[in-house]
């Protein structure tokens, strides 16, 4: 059931980014008058298509005029893509017609060059500004959450990537590169792959002291999750040998206080139990809502017998903080949201495209894209993925690759400035070899997956 949600989430997904990006390439090419004559959703390859408005019966039935449209709307079978066929454009579909003929005054290609630069960049701006409006909703909608660095450490042991880094539990992030970090804990982990940074200044034990970054280990911090916040005292009872405190307790408890010394963090409740073997002592914990006090009875190693609750969200955290925005405030914080997830993912196709970092080998394929959406049906977090992807979406389709946005893009800046056009043999042959570069990405993402799934 979680996969068959997390599926439908996907296409549901991939249909709203794409036809949004298609729509603004459409919207432009009517703009200027340039004629469209298929607009479709997902691919229909070898013609073979779920609906269209010139050849489905019934609709043609319904709507008889649908038979003298310009532009045939349609939803293809194959949904990794969609498309927007405009005359006169050398596209995925290597129609060799456009070359040695005469462009026609309703093909793009008799266009003045600002004109298709405009169009080339439509889907990228729609993706944009749909990212943009998915952010303003959701900040007015739900505010956003923050974990503060300033009162927040690290939860590091031996085994974890973090602890191989050098971090330690306890640790708190003050500087990097001497610079201040971060306001928000979870931004730095990204913030030292994309920035390269290489000095980690961080306060332990009341100490100063720098931890110097091994930039071979970037692939780690892109790949998942590695700086990891220090967990409150939250406690599940083991459901063998409970020990003598079992009566007492309940799994979901949170400890705040031992004999009345605060407890921010499991690891600060561990180290003053274990100095306390074979003893009582007063725990002061949260209930549902409630405070309680339990005197519990700690044994020979001074262990209470609990385990640490894993059930922890970022609410439950010490550095937590939830901000409302009204409408008119989420206008400005959407657009500054927007950019600086458009900026990071910028900075993240560098270090792609930087083998020594090794961050190739996280990029996913649609296998990637399925696994991080919701197992059950949550708009805030649907949404917020949708705002996400179609950020990625468009800074992708910048890429200066022929069959991409990005290479159309650069084709037509080259003759804006030098004023020579690239012939369309030249175009044809750039789009095959755009559109062959984009097969073995994909095949490469795939191959990612498989490993990190096998």
């Amino acid at each position: 059931m979680r996969s068959l949600m997390q599926i439908f989430e996907l296409i549901l997904a991939l249909a709203i980014l794409i036809g949004v990006h298609e729509f603004g390439h459409f919207l432009f090419a009517k703009l200027f008058k340039a004629r469209v004559s298929k607009f479709y959703l997902f691919f229909d390859v070898r013609g073979l298509r779920l609906f269209s408005t010139k050849h489905n019966r019934l609709f043609l039935k319904l709507f008889p005029k649908a038979a003298q449209w310009e532009t045939d709307y349609g939803i293809g079978w194959l949904p990794f893509g969609g498309y927007c066929k405009i005359e006169g454009m050398i596209d995925e579909s290597m129609d060799k017609s456009l070359v040695g003929r005469k462009p026609e005054p309703w093909e793009l290609r008799s266009k003045r060059p600002w004109q298709r630069l405009l169009v080339m960049f439509g889907g990228v701006l729609m993706n944009f500004v749909l990212a943009v409006l998915l952010f303003i909703h959701i900040l007015a909608g739900w505010g956003s959450d923050h974990l503060l660095n300033e009162r927040t450490v690290l939860f590091s042991e031996e085994g974890m990537p973090s602890y191989a880094m050098g971090f330690r539990t306890g640790d708190r992030i003050i500087a990097l590169d001497e610079e201040a970090p971060p306001e928000d804990f979870t931004d730095i982990q990204a913030y030292l792959a994309r920035h390269g940074i290489g000095r980690v200044s961080l306060l332990r034990d009341g100490d100063t002291l720098d931890l110097y970054i091994d930039r071979s280990r970037v692939s780690e911090l892109i790949s998942g999750p590695v700086l990891y916040p220090a967990f409150p005292f939250k406690i599940d009872l083991p459901e063998e040998d409970p020990g003598p405190n079992a009566a007492l307790l309940c799994s979901g408890d949170r400890i705040i206080a031992l004999d009345e010394t605060p407890v921010h963090y499991f690891h600060e409740g561990r180290a003053y139990l274990l100095e306390r073997p074979d003893t009582l002592v007063t725990a002061t914990l949260i209930r549902e809502g409630d405070t309680l006090q339990r005197v519990l009875q700690t044994d020979s190693l001074g262990r209470i017998g609990v385990l640490q609750s894993l059930d922890v969200s970022i609410r439950d955290l010490e550095g937590f903080e939830h901000r409302d925005y009204s409408y008119l405030a989420s206008y400005p914080a959407g657009l500054e949201q927007a950019g600086e997830y458009i900026y990071g993912y910028l900075l993240d196709l560098k270090l792609i495209f930087t083998p020594k970092t090794k961050a190739y080998e996280s990029v996913g394929s649609v296998v990637t894209m399925k696994e991080i959406m919701p197992a059950s049906w949550d708009w805030q977090h649907f949404l917020s993925i949708l705002a996400l992807l179609s950020v990625m979406l468009g800074v992708m389709n910048l890429l200066p690759i022929p069959g991409l946005d990005g290479g159309h893009i650069v084709f037509t800046l080259y003759e804006m400035i030098s004023g020579r056009k690239p012939s369309e043999k030249f175009m044809l042959a750039a789009q095959m070899v755009g559109m062959l570069l984009l097969v073995l990405l994909m095949v490469f993402a795939l191959g990612n997956d498989f490993k990190r799934f096998f």
